[in-house]
């Protein structure tokens, strides 16, 4: 279940930093609060998800996931660089995002 509540707390952290996007400086009521609730949610979940993952695991494979989440949303949603460097280096992200996974002892 850990890595379920990990997974969750990745997704929502992708749902806050693109929500920061239309918040507008938190001056937009109903995406101010849907990036707060994420917040919660992200906050929540990582720590129910240490109850049985390494912090250093956890929290590089979180980071990780929104990393990657709000890169690839920028790409899609608001036509951000799609270069070759660019999708490499998010590629490298994710493979090291499944490296710790796998290695985890949890």
């Amino acid at each position: 279940m850990a890595w379920v509540y990990l997974m969750v707390a990745g997704g929502s952290e992708v749902v806050w930093a693109v929500g920061l996007k239309y918040t507008d400086g938190f001056t937009r009521l109903w995406p101010s609060v849907v990036t707060v609730a994420a917040m919660c949610v992200s906050m929540v979940c990582l720590a129910l998800a240490l109850r049985g993952i390494p912090i250093g695991t956890a929290y590089a494979i979180w980071t990780g996931i929104g990393a990657v989440g709000a890169a690839v949303a920028g790409i899609l949603l608001f036509n951000e660089p799609r270069d070759v460097v660019r999708l490499v280096c998010i590629a490298f992200v994710v493979v090291g995002i499944v490296g710790l996974a796998l290695s985890s002892s949890a």
